[in-house]
């Protein structure tokens, strides 16, 4: 069983001998999920877009690919066909300037929670992803998102380490192997952007409609 260190935190990486068998346990987690949690927050995303608000989303490592990924699928994923609103996603691990000059001129723990004060407006949403949800930066990010009266969520593993008591909503994958979260990360994630661009696209037709109407008065 190998080991890797995750914020000084020790992760036991359990050893699978074969493809099969890493599927078969991880298999074993999808009855297990946080319906309930991960149905929430994706309800918090479509008040978010009903109400013209930007959405942050953030992330260490396999983490903040999982942001990028997620931020993708939301911008174009969930795009309406025709003219329409649509959401506004930003993921905040992917300026690397920005990144390094704050983690090179201030600490890396700053790097999420600076770029919410340039961008974040009361009733935003910041998004977090952790697998410990004890990431120092993630943190931060979730303080400073909440100070500035934004909506907080966020999905983690094991038992959400300090991020959960920081997010009104948090999905925890109910695993201790960092591999298996993250891929029930990705799902959560995959989720969250086929429920959410449903809601976009049905919506899509009312809102250019009001919309003409009043451009026509």
């Amino acid at each position: 069983m190998a080991a890797i260190n995750d914020h000084a935190r020790s992760w036991e990486i359990p050893e699978v001998r074969s493809s099969e068998e890493y599927f078969r346990r991880l298999a074993g987690i999808i009855p297990q999920l946080p319906y309930q949690s991960v149905d929430a927050i994706a309800g918090v995303l479509v008040q978010a877009f009903d109400e013209g608000r930007a959405i942050f989303v953030f992330g260490n490592g396999g983490s903040a690919a999982s942001a990028s990924h997620m931020m993708c699928d939301m911008n174009k994923g969930a795009a309406p066909e025709a003219h329409g609103r649509r959401l506004k996603v930003m993921a905040l691990t992917d300026n690397v300037p920005l990144i390094t000059a704050w983690a090179n001129d201030s600490s890396y723990e700053q790097i999420f929670a600076e770029q919410l004060r340039n961008y974040l407006q009361p009733g935003d949403v910041a998004f977090a992803v952790s697998c410990s949800g004890d990431s120092p930066n993630v943190v931060l990010g979730l303080k400073t998102a909440r100070a500035m009266g934004a909506v907080t969520v966020g999905i983690a593993g094991r038992q959400g380490g300090k991020m959960k008591s920081l997010c009104d909503v948090c999905a925890l994958v109910p695993s201790d192997d960092m591999r298996m979260i993250e891929d029930m990360h990705h799902a959560i994630l995959h989720s969250l952007s086929v429920a959410v661009a449903a809601h976009v696209q049905a919506r899509s037709p009312q809102i250019v409609a009001a919309a003409a109407g009043k451009n026509g008065r």
